[in-house]
């Protein structure tokens, strides 16, 4: 492999790490109590009261949740924006949950939020090394000389953790919730798609969605 195609590569490859997105599920907990084949409906409701944010997070994972043959179903139909939570609506939206046939419940809300700044060393890359080169002096030490580095530096993660709880409809008891922690967001779509992916993946695994 040529010097400059090689060093395009470790280029890319560093830009590719950098941009993935990291979300991880720190735990999560499952009652007893669950069904024994899972919900086939879900109400999704993403608790915060920025409206991009919401679409973005219910869209995902009501999309992800019927790609596995389940009914989803956003909170929009039921919610609108800018509504205020009063206990006297209470039975009046559990109703109309319960109506547009939904057998579970799942919130998402953000717990806390946090910066850390850590230190990342420097990073020195050498071209592949090779025999039989009989050039000049100089044509051989610039060849195998280190061929790229990047000093070191100071960056601040920023740290979402989030929860995500299921209920069951008919009862409204909490059967499922888990946390997770996503690091360094590079956009909201990427967020929302990514985060959709890793708690669907985790309803399945504790067996309270499956695929039809």
């Amino acid at each position: 492999m040529k010097k400059n195609n090689f060093i395009l590569l470790l280029s890319l490859f560093v830009i590719v790490i950098s941009c993935s997105p990291s979300v991880k599920i720190l735990g999560s907990w499952s009652s007893p109590s669950k069904p024994a084949e899972g919900y086939k409906s879900v109400f999704v409701t993403a608790l915060t009261e920025n409206l991009l944010a919401r679409n973005a997070v219910e869209k995902d994972l009501v999309e992800l949740i019927q790609s596995k043959g389940i009914t989803a179903s956003s909170s929009f139909e039921v919610i609108p924006p800018g509504f205020k939570a009063k206990e006297a609506d209470r039975d009046a939206i559990v109703a109309k949950i319960k109506e547009l046939g939904n057998e579970s419940i799942l919130t998402i809300a953000l717990l806390d939020q946090t910066n850390e700044t850590r230190y990342v060393p420097g990073t020195t890359m050498y071209a592949p090394m090779g025999y039989g080169y009989h050039g000049r002096f100089w044509g051989y030490y610039n060849y195998y000389n280190p061929v790229m580095y990047d000093p070191g530096y100071y960056t601040t993660d920023k740290n979402y953790y989030l929860e995500a709880n299921l209920y069951d409809a008919a009862t409204e008891e909490l059967v499922w919730s888990s946390q997770s922690e996503t690091t360094n967001p590079s956009s909201l779509e990427i967020f929302s798609k990514t985060f959709a992916q890793a708690i669907v993946q985790q309803m399945r695994k504790d067996g309270f969605i499956s695929e039809k």
